[in-house]
This record gives C-alpha cells, structure tokens and sequence, in this order.
C-alpha cells in the first residue's frame, strides 16, 4: 500500500503542476469544453484513487467537485466565476492534502464543508486567496519517460556485452594477476549496476491486481454468483509498459471466467461443489517471462457448444470436428465467437477474447489453455520482460546455438552415463535417470533441425523443472554458461511457442532464447496439475489407483498390464524366437526365455517384447508397439474365464482387456532357481530309458534328476524302473521309492507312461519331504 500511496502523490502533483495553467485558461474561458474535460478527468481520478487508498476526505471534495463539473458538462449549469473560484479554491484544497499525507503532518479540516457549499447555485462566492503551502518533503522519486529509460538499457547491455568480449579474450592470453582483479572489480560493478538499471522499468504486478477485488465483486453481483477471489504473487515485478497493455486482457478473462465459467450457487450445490465459486489469479517468473494464471472451478469450455455456435453462424462441422484438441481449445479466441445466448451487461456479444489473444500476441506473448470440462478452466498468460539479462546455459544442435535459462534447469547427464538409460514407449523416449522416469523431448525433431551427419559423440540430457514437474531435453552438446541480454522476438518467431526471446552474445552471433514450458507444451506434455476444485468439507474415499502400459498387441487388440510387474520393453530379433521344448522360447545371453505371443509373431525382422518380472521368475511378452502408461481404477471387470486377461476396463472411453500376471507366471514362469527344486534320485536302468524318457519330463514339471545325491542335498524319494536291481549304493535307507511298472495293469507301483499319476505321486513325496515343485 505504501508504494501505492507514494505514487498517487506522485502522479497528483504532477497533473496538478499541468493543470494549473488548464485551470487559469478555463476562468477566462468557460466555455472551453477541452479545458472543462481535463479538470473533470483530474477530479474524477482523484476520487478513484481516493476510494481504493481510503483517504476520506479527497474522496468527499473531489466527488463534489465531480458532480459539479458533470452538471456544466451536461449543460445543465452555466459556469460562472463563482463556480470557478469554488472549483479552484477546492483544486488546491486537494494539493494542500496532498503535500500534507507526504510530509505525514496534521491538516486541519476547517473550512472544507464551506469550501463544498460553495459550488451550489446561487452560493456565495469563494474568495481565491493565497494559502500557506505545506513544506513539501524531499522527493524520493522521479518520474521518467519509457524513452529515456530504454536509452539506459540499451546502454546497459552494451556494456554487458563488452564486459563478456573482454572477459573471453583475456581467458584465451595469459592473463595478468592484477589486471584479473581489475576485471573482477569491474565485473562486480557492472553487475550491480546492471540490477539497478534493470529495476528502473520494472513495478509490482499488485498495481495491476489492486483492482481485481472490486471487479470480481461487482461482476459477480451483476450475474448472481458468488464468487471467492485468490491472489497470489502480487510482488512479482513486471515492466511498466506490459502492466498497462495487460490491464484490458485480464479485466475480459476475469468477466468471461465469472459470466460463462463459474455455475450459478444453484448449479454448483448440484454438482457437488460449494455454492461460492473459486477464481484464482496468480503470477511468477519463469526464465525470462512473466506467466500470469487465470483459473476457476466453474464448468470449463463446451468444445460441443463451441463448434456448434460456429456452425450455425457457417462454418463447416466436418472441418472444425477434424480439428486437434487444442485447435478446438483455440476456437473461442475466433472473433465474434460467443457460447451466450442472450446479450448480458458482462458478456455475450463475443467482443473479448479475440481482443485479448491480439494484445497478448502484440507483445510478443501467448495463451496456453488447460480445459478440464466440469472441473474448471486455467487460462495462461505468458508475457515477456521488455528486456532483462539473465544467466543462460549455452547448448548446440548441429551448427545451430541456442540459450536457455539457467533458473530452469535441475541438471546435465549424459545421454550414455551409468544412471541413465532410455527407453522408447509406442513413439515417444523415457529417459530412466536413476529412480526418476522422465519424458524425453527431441529438441532437433521438435524444432525441425537435420543434421547431415550423426551425432560424433553421445548427446546431453537437460533436466528441466516446469512447475512440479519436469522433463529431459535432448540437445547434442552443451557449449558454455554466460549473462545474455534478451529481448523480446519478433511476433512471428514468438508465435511458434518455443522461444522467450532473442539474444546477441559477445561472440557477434544472434541467438534465440528457449521457453521450456512452451517446448513441453508444443511437445504434447501434459503434467498433472493441482485440482481446482476445494476439498469437500466431508471427506469422500479415495478411489484405489494402479499404473498400466497400454499397449497393442499381436493380434490387434489394445491391452494393459500393470507396470509394476514391467521390467523393460526391449526390442528383439526375430530370429532369437523359436519353438524349443512345446513353447515359444526367446535366445538371450543369459539362457532361454519363455515367450508368450497372442497371435503371430510379426514379419520383420525385430520386435518389442515386454519383460515381465516377479520376485523369482521372468517371462517374455510379445507386443506390436506400447502406446502409454495411464492410471486406472484397480477394480475392473473380471474375465468370464480363467487364462491370459483377467478383465477389463475402460481407459479413453473404451474397454481395454487386462492381462493376468498371475496366470501369466503360473503358466510360462520359467523353473525356480536349481538349488530351490526339489531333488529326486533315478536308478539306472539297462535300455536307458529312466535318463532318455523319464529325466526330460520330471525336469520340464519342476523337479531336479540326479543319479546320485550331493552331501548338502536330501532326496525326495527314489524312482525304480521294475525288474531293475535295487542299487542301495548311495541310498539312504529311509527314503521312500516310487515303483514304475511295466504294464497298465498291477497291484504295486505306478504304469511307467502315467503322466498324472506319477506326478501326483512326486508332490505328495515332495510335500512330505518339505518342498514343492512349482
């Protein structure tokens, strides 16, 4: 309030310094309609001011003086010297108050009432006489002219620059310990010296936020809503120019949030919301912009309702329904374009938000929309400091260099380092950087940039930070750090949404500044946001979540597998698939696979597989292409049957099979590990057939076969082919035997080609032995 205060007294004696000369022309002429217009909008400002800073008594001489003025405005009262000399003997009343609150001394307010009395009709005239100045205290401020201020700037960066040149030329010689400190010390100056000028241009954003209360309160009033204001960051600091060209694009956002966003208390008690809306208005620094956030909890954009108020006014359906999300998004800044339907004193007659995306865009800004129907609406503002120097890290693509901003960036790895490892997800990267899982954005591919040749060596990650969260930017290399001056872009190259601005290093060659928030935004990155809506008051349960990639599979059907039993995605040759032991088995480094394949496997010549893990075991999932990983409900419809789906669930709006780990591993897990499997002794037979026939299948069933026991082993039992002799070598006595016969029929023993019923045999000796094969 304070830096309020200073700059209305600022700004009242300067106008009335201008005015005195207004005043004294329009006592000789009152019928000066100009002249009249200027005293009128001095007063009427006064007043404005005086009702929001809450200085009583200006407030009640000038809304006198107003209300007077209005009357000879309007031609119902004649001005004649009376009503000038009451005019002017009030007109220096308010300096004399002015002088007064600035000095902080006591002003007596005897004579104001007679002072107000006087501008009726018909009252005795004020004599217009000298009056006894208040000492006026020693200005603190002065006021500039843009144009002299961007004088100063120019200078500045010039300066900074020719600081940078000298700097890396004298790195580049042998350099002279006491000429190193003499720069030092220059540095220093030029530093500090480069922060005050810097600040010359630059007022708090409160100065453009002061005034949102009582919009908010009328506008709501006027509609019959109720309507709760947020304000944060009102100390963020902005330049001058882009406070005043901003002050008509947030008065329309702020109305359309209020008129066409938030429900009436009726609607919102309905739809389970409190009946006061919420309307937040924030602003913070990013790099070298200023982002201002208009959001609300109201019903957000009908994108139906939209296109269909464009259809009928004779645009074509089929092309605005062809149109990506966010050039539907984009729609409502069309111009004439309304979703009212009866004109209001708030909105309606699709005047607005066209206004608004030109200003914005004649600035060098943009508009970011993030629209959750039902939920609310959050409206972007991403303005540009006129110009500012700001540290920067220097990368390259190719031949090309660019900037970005130091603020942003967490950290720099190295595409190939130990704790890094990138992996590709249906046609997007995801780079694993020790525990954290981060998108991966292609600035050569974004921007369009073709190298002739590959890269030489390995390229640098750049983790950037954007809000809560962050991403990795892949660029080929990172060149230096230095102090760039920026400038805002021409429009057109800001349009693209990338850029923050335009730099020249000391090196003499023009360079653009990246917007990081603006690449994640071109790059379709969508992070999660904070609810707009308020906690209800009675706290509902949480609906339990799980992770799932998406992904197609073989035989074209979309599926899902949670992503806590994914391992990898890892692209394989085709040829290390074959069919070995009754199933698909995968050829790695490490032995065989099993490999589990819902249709055939494709033609070419290498393909994704999922690698699924439990704590013990592995299998191998062959997939088309992973397409996402998304957050489901871990409630799901189950499958009518047992087998690889174990339901499904709706993810985009259409159901989406499961598959079933457990039946997954049940099935195709491969053995436990050998020491872990139970261990049964075979005796040699005289034609083989207990190591040719028998061995393979017990093996296969998740037994281990041995001629003999180890010293640290205890057989499970012993399996005896019948008429062979006993071979108590070896054998404990203790162990049971299973006998296998020769014949179907018998009284002893299990027929040699019983598969069941010699397995079922092995898991009751198993069991009794203390283990159990899987």
């Amino acid at each position: 309030m304070d830096d309020l205060l200073q700059e209305f007294i600022a700004e009242t004696r300067e106008t009335l310094e201008a005015l005195s000369g207004e005043v004294v022309a329009w006592e000789a002429a009152p019928d000066d309609r100009a002249r009249l217009d200027s005293i009128f909008r001095f007063v009427h400002t006064v007043k404005g001011s005086c009702g929001f800073l809450d200085l009583p008594r200006l407030q009640r001489l000038s809304h006198a003086a107003e209300d007077v003025l209005a009357q000879v405005r309007d031609g119902d009262r004649r001005p004649d010297r009376g009503l000038v000399n009451a005019v002017l003997a009030i007109i220096d009343r308010i300096g004399e108050i002015v002088e007064a609150i600035d000095a902080g001394v006591a002003l007596d307010d005897s004579g104001e009432d007679h002072l107000i009395a006087a501008l009726d009709e018909g009252a005795r005239e004020v004599a217009v006489v000298e009056t006894a100045i208040t000492p006026r205290a020693p200005a603190r401020s002065v006021r500039l002219s843009v144009d002299l201020l961007d004088r100063m700037m120019g200078g500045m960066s010039d300066m900074v620059l020719a600081r940078n040149e000298l700097a890396r030329r004298m790195r580049e010689g042998d350099l002279d310990p006491s000429v190193e400190a003499a720069l030092e010390r220059m540095s220093a100056t030029v530093t500090e010296l480069r922060d005050t000028v810097t600040r010359t241009r630059m007022q708090k954003i409160d100065g453009l936020f002061s005034a949102l209360p009582r919009m908010v309160r009328d506008t709501a009033a006027g509609v019959g809503k109720l309507v709760t204001l947020c304000v944060e960051g009102a100390d963020v600091e902005l330049d001058r120019e882009m406070i005043e060209v901003m002050r008509d694009p947030l008065a329309h956002i702020i109305r359309n949030a209020i008129d066409h966003g938030i429900e009436s208390p009726t609607e919102r008690l309905a739809a389970g919301k409190r009946d006061h809306g919420r309307l937040t208005v924030s602003a913070r620094q990013a790099g070298n912009q200023i982002v201002l956030e208009i959001a609300d909890d109201g019903r957000g954009i009908d994108v139906d309702r939209v296109i269909a108020k464009l259809v009928a006014a004779g645009r074509s359906e089929r092309e605005l329904r062809a149109l990506p999300d966010r050039a539907k998004l984009g729609l409502i800044f069309e111009a004439g374009m309304t979703t009212k339907d009866e004109v209001s004193a708030v909105s309606g007659r699709g005047v607005g938000m066209d206004v608004v995306r030109a200003c914005v865009e004649q600035i060098g800004g943009r508009i970011e929309l993030d629209n959750a129907p039902g939920t609310g609406l959050r409206i972007a503002i991403h303005v540009p400091l006129t110009l500012s120097i700001i540290a920067t890290i220097i990368v390259g693509l190719a031949e090309h260099r660019f900037a970005v901003p130091r603020s942003v960036i967490e950290e720099i790895v190295a595409e190939r380092g130990n704790a890094v490892r990138i992996d590709r997800i249906g046609g997007s990267q995801v780079a694993q950087v020790r525990d954290r899982l981060l998108p991966v954005v292609e600035l050569r591919d974004l921007l369009g940039i073709d190298a002739l040749t590959e890269r030489a060596t390995p390229g640098m990650l750049l983790i950037v930070g954007i809000g809560t969260s962050s991403f990795a930017l892949a660029v080929d290399s990172v060149i230096d750090a230095e102090e760039l001056v920026i400038k805002p872009a021409a429009p057109a190259v800001m349009a693209a949404g990338v850029y923050a601005g335009q730099t020249m290093p000391d090196s003499g060659q023009p360079m653009l500044l990246l917007d990081c928030a603006g690449i994640a935004d071109v790059a379709g990155l969508r992070f999660q946001r904070e609810q707009l809506i308020e906690a209800p008051e009675d706290p509902v349960e949480q609906i339990p979540m799980m992770k799932v990639l998406l992904f197609i599979d073989l035989d074209g059907v979309r599926r899902a597998v949670a992503l806590s039993v994914v391992d990898r995605i890892e692209q394989v040759a085709s040829a290390a698939v074959s069919m070995a032991a009754g199933r698909l088995r995968l050829t790695l480094a490490s032995g065989l696979l099993s490999l589990v394949a819902q249709g055939p496997l494709p033609e070419a010549t290498s393909f994704p597989v999922l690698r699924l893990k439990d704590d013990r075991t592995e299998v191998g999932y062959a997939i088309l292409e992973a397409a996402d990983i998304v957050e489901i409900p871990q409630a799901f419809a189950p499958a009518a049957t047992s087998g690889a789906v174990a339901g499904a669930s709706l993810i985009g709006g259409e159901p989406v099979e499961l598959l079933d780990p457990f039946w997954l591993f049940a099935q195709h897990g491969d053995l436990l590990p050998t020491a872990e499997r139970p261990l049964f002794l075979i005796e040699p037979d005289a034609a083989g057939w207990m190591p040719s026939f028998l061995a393979p299948i017990l093996n296969n069933a998740g037994y281990r076969v041995a001629t003999e026991a180890g010293n640290d082993d205890r057989p499970a039992a012993v399996l005896r082919l019948e008429g062979e002799p006993a071979n108590e070598a070896g054998v404990t006595s203790d162990l049971p035997v299973v006998l296998l016969r020769h014949e179907r029929s018998g009284d002893s023993g299990i027929y040699r080609y019983d598969r069941e019923g010699l397995l079922e045999a092995l898991r009751d000796c198993s069991r009794r032995a203390g283990g159990a094969p899987r």
